[in-house]
């Protein structure tokens, strides 16, 4: 598959998901229930801050939802994709095949 010579492939890309980190944690999403705030930091390695503030981003765009429970060193916060945040990755992933392939 090649890319329309008019260039719709770009207009599928979301300026959101160019960011790595927040690519990496959409396809993570993308392939399960949810996932846990400890499991997203390894995962991707990244430090707590800025998983924190890519999640936020994601979140503030509607992608997906935070979970908290608990407080302290007992408390948990697990994300889940939302149908939005799926059709927006769905939509950047295959835009991103049309222009490499």
């Amino acid at each position: 598959m090649s890319a329309p010579a008019d260039g719709s492939a770009l207009a599928g890309l979301d300026p959101l998901l160019n960011a790595p980190k927040r690519l990496a944690i959409m396809a993570v999403l993308a392939g399960s229930q949810s996932a846990e705030f400890g499991f997203l930091r390894e995962h991707l390695a990244v430090s707590d801050s800025d998983l924190s503030k890519q999640a936020a981003a994601l979140d503030a765009a509607g992608y997906l939802t935070v979970s908290k429970s608990g407080r302290g060193r007992g408390g948990s916060t697990s994300y889940r994709a939302t149908a939005a945040g799926m059709e927006a990755y769905r939509r950047h992933r295959e835009a991103l095949r049309l222009l490499l392939g």
